[in-house]
């Protein structure tokens, strides 16, 4: 069983009174989960703070535990305003990325958030409509992610990036001069592999979305989708064993990583001209 720290998140915080009120009604994990209806593992990571709970998560607990006065499904809606530059969706994945050991990332279409440089994450997160929350912070919390690279054992990272990133131009060529020199800077870190996926390669079942894998252990792990709306953050073992088995095909589909320098070095000349 995890120690749990209540006031280090909201999910920390809701996982515990989660724990404590079920503890004390007697009521096994797999119990609770029947009444959810979900595995008892979920309502073990929920409880541990690395799973958010579902909206019907915290109505259910409301309707097993009435004692507490219908607290679960209001703090479950008031934390929603709690996340700072980070949508409900991407906390789990905020979590796990910290913790993980391993991480290996795909992108089709741009570089990922983890190795942008400050401008590239200022030119693709203010695209569009904005959300509510200032652009700064926005670009600051994804460069605060980038601290995992900082840790005295940073991850193991695993970045395939299609062809077509290096050429396709978000917000100046001054912007992409900066990123590809960037990427050659974390491709010469021990930790970090970055592979390219020609366009010719044929790996074609890519082309569906960018999506990541991280790991903290073997029973913890999550895969993060991407997609036009938002992204997703999946624990089935099933869908994390497919992603694997997708991103080692790709993986063969990529050229060396001995052939990555070469690969940046044409490509920030192509900026440069």
């Amino acid at each position: 069983m995890r120690d749990l720290d209540p006031g280090a998140s909201p999910l920390h915080f809701f996982g515990s009174e989660v724990r404590r009120a079920r503890e004390a009604a007697g009521i096994t994990l797999a119990e609770f989960g029947a009444l959810v209806p979900c595995d008892g593992s979920t309502v073990s990571r929920i409880e541990a703070g690395l799973l958010s709970p579902t909206e019907r998560f915290a109505a259910t607990c409301d309707e097993t535990f009435p004692q507490m006065g219908g607290w679960f499904t209001r703090f479950y809606q008031d934390s929603r305003k709690w996340n700072g530059p980070y949508p409900p969706w991407f906390l789990d994945w905020v979590e796990i990325e910290n913790r993980a050991t391993v991480i290996r990332w795909y992108e089709p279409l741009l570089i990922p958030g983890l190795i942008q440089t400050p401008e590239y994450a200022r030119a693709v997160l203010g695209w569009g409509p904005g959300d509510g929350v200032d652009l700064d912070e926005r670009v600051a919390a994804r460069l605060n992610r980038q601290l995992i690279f900082d840790r005295e054992t940073p991850p193991e990272v695993w970045i395939l990036l299609g062809e077509s990133v290096l050429g396709y131009c978000v917000g100046s060529a001054d912007v992409m001069r900066k990123q590809i020199d960037h990427l050659s800077e974390m491709a010469h870190r021990p930790r970090v592999t970055i592979q390219v996926v020609s366009g010719s390669a044929g790996a074609y079942g890519g082309l569906s979305g960018a999506f990541a894998i991280a790991s903290a252990d073997a029973s913890d792990t999550a895969v993060y989708l991407e997609t036009g709306v938002q992204g997703m953050v999946i624990r089935d073992p099933k869908l994390i064993n497919k992603a694997s088995s997708m991103f080692d095909h790709l993986r063969a589909e990529a050229q060396p990583r001995s052939q990555t320098p070469e690969i940046l070095s044409r490509a920030g000349e192509i900026w440069n001209e």
